[in-house]
């Protein structure tokens, strides 16, 4: 990216206008940072990196710094746009419903209508195209959780809100069920104000993590939390905590759902994050007996498609395990206990195991 000159007033009219265009387009908000974050900001992420608790997501380790340096990633980038954008569907059943029924599916709110990469990227892109039409001088770049890029924090730095201790974004008046997305810029727009924290003494997100992945205020370590355990880990959940997980089988809310803040949290008017195939409330034995093109044909465009068919059904016979004892459940995971990948061979075996001590307990 290269600089460009223009008045500040220019500018300042300018970032008002882009605020506009962001809400027009859909999004919460807009806010803008400069692009580099304080020395703390990479002191914690060393810290976080020495302590493991990425576990597999090598990733964060490889791009190490670089998280929090968006000058470094796209040379040339003077301030950082953040946007938010609602995802928190209508939905069929109550998400503290859902997960009060053993028998019954929870996958993460976000999760249930298409995938947010697609639609928010497409829509930061359209921002930025109509930046440049104003500015024709305008360089950027457009991100989505699709980059080492620390948008919680710059998030927080611009204004949108402050890092709660589940470590995601709280803001005052609209909680934290939403998605970040960020344009990284060569214009010199003027930069808003940051928001103090307003968490105070209360730990209920800390209290209420099924793994206690929450480990201090402010840190999670992602070894124990649900997310990583049924979305990004490849290998096999590790046995301690799989009856933790209880009949979540794609993402965690419980953190979310105790906060306070999100007594104020705003529903999507996004038709793209709308349920889709009843994923709302649906039991665990309908999912689980999905064949592989019927998961291909109903999870395409959706993030859980990226975790493939064997990890699905690995999640899914973690939860029957958990889920009282049925006759069906035990014949339906009899059907999957010679399966050709080891890690769902591995799941089904030991679901079969609880059930089947169920059975001799009662």
């Amino acid at each position: 990216m290269s600089g460009i000159s223009c008045k500040n007033e220019n500018y300042r009219d300018l970032a008002s206008q882009i605020k506009r265009w962001a809400h027009d387009m859909g999004f919460a908000e807009a806010r803008i940072t400069q692009a580099a974050l304080p020395p703390e900001a990479e002191q914690r992420l060393a810290s976080w990196l020495a302590a493991a608790y990425h576990g597999e997501m090598d990733y964060m380790a490889r791009h190490g710094a670089l998280r929090v340096r968006p000058a470094e990633l796209v040379p040339g980038t003077l301030r950082v746009i953040s946007l938010r954008m609602h995802y928190w569907p209508q939905s069929a059943a109550a998400a503290e419903a859902v997960l009060q029924q053993p028998d019954q599916a929870y996958i993460s709110r976000y999760a249930l209508g298409r995938d947010y990469h697609k639609v928010l990227r497409n829509r930061l892109q359209k921002l930025a195209e109509q930046i440049s039409l104003a500015v024709p001088e305008h360089q950027f770049r457009v991100f989505t959780d699709s980059a080492p890029l620390a948008e919680v924090a710059l998030a927080a730095q611009a204004g949108q809100g402050w890092r709660g201790k589940h470590t995601l974004l709280l803001n005052k008046k609209q909680g934290s069920l939403f998605f970040l997305g960020e344009i990284l810029t060569n214009l010199p727009l003027p930069e808003d104000a940051a928001e103090e924290g307003h968490c105070g003494s209360c730990t209920r997100c800390i209290d209420a993590c099924p793994t206690g992945a929450i480990v201090a205020p402010y840190t999670v370590d992602a070894r124990r939390c649900i997310s990583y355990l049924t979305i990004e880990l490849k290998g096999a959940i590790p046995e301690p905590l799989r009856p933790l997980i209880g009949n979540r089988i794609y993402g965690c809310d419980d953190c979310q759902l105790v906060c306070p803040w999100n007594r104020f949290a705003v529903p999507t008017a996004e038709a793209d994050f709308a349920v889709r195939h009843g994923l709302d409330a649906v039991s665990l034995l309908a999912l689980f007996a999905w064949r592989e093109p019927d998961f291909q044909q109903r999870m395409a465009g959706s993030p859980i498609y990226r975790i493939g068919y064997a990890k699905w059904l690995s999640n899914i016979a973690i939860a029957l395990g958990n889920a009282p004892y049925a006759t069906g459940i035990v014949a339906a995971l009899q059907q999957q206990s010679q399966a050709e990948d080891e890690v769902l061979r591995e799941s089904v075996q030991w679901a079969l195991l609880q059930q089947l001590g169920k059975a001799a307990g009662e």
